[in-house]
């Protein structure tokens, strides 16, 4: 188990490897340090991104030949999918994206989000399976993306709705962070056991475990 979740700008990816499914961890843009993800079923060699965030070439470089099927954007703010356009036009995969956040990313990008989710919707990666959690709150349509691994903890890929340290920015709107906190704390934490290790959209990962404990002082501190 080699994996830490750490990676630098202009590095090379992580790469975890679970019995059915890859997940390979690249940083993009020096400025804003985005996470981007590449899951890769092991046995059909299906893979789709999670958040085209920037540096095209650097996701086609990691995509590889194999192709991608699918491209998943967790939230509508711009860092997140700069480069959807070109991996989009390179690969012609489909894009998925949270309903109320759909608008908003193909006025953004010129991309059609071809298939917008919500709650409980499933994305295939070849024979695995991603569960949708809808998180409203840093965005109206955030989502977080739930693998289920067979035979090991759970898998979870956060966007910008939670980090370790706290949820996402809700820029001084408490009704937002109200609303964020909440269904973090009922989708993810009454949900999830503590071995569910997060992956966000920025930084370095986690698990829900290391993160319970402070809850109630991120509700109180109101961020």
């Amino acid at each position: 188990m080699s994996y830490t979740g750490e990676v630098t700008v202009g590095g090379e990816a992580d790469v975890r490897e679970l019995e059915h499914l890859t997940i390979a961890k690249v940083a993009v843009d020096e400025k804003m340090s985005n996470n981007s993800y590449l899951l890769t079923c092991r046995d059909t060699a299906d893979q789709v991104l999670i958040d085209a965030a920037d540096a095209a070439p650097v996701l086609l470089d990691l995509i590889g030949p194999a192709g991608l099927t699918t491209v998943i954007t967790t939230h509508q703010h711009w860092d997140h999918h700069r480069a959807l356009a070109s991996v989009v036009s390179a690969t012609g995969a489909s894009v998925v994206a949270g309903a109320p956040d759909a608008a908003a990313i193909t006025e953004q990008t010129g991309v059609p989000v071809d298939r917008p989710v919500g709650q409980g919707d499933t994305v295939a990666v070849g024979s695995c399976s991603l569960s949708v959690i809808a998180l409203a709150g840093h965005t109206p349509g955030s989502i977080a993306l739930l693998y289920e691994d067979p035979s090991g903890h759970p898998h979870l890929f956060t966007g910008d709705s939670l980090f370790p340290g706290g949820v996402g920015n809700t820029f001084g709107d408490e009704a937002a962070f109200a609303q964020l906190i909440d269904e973090v704390e009922t989708k993810i934490f009454q949900r999830l056991p503590d071995d569910t290790w997060f992956y966000p959209g920025h930084g370095n990962d986690s698990t829900l475990g290391a993160e319970r404990p402070a809850l109630p002082d991120w509700r109180a501190r109101g961020w």
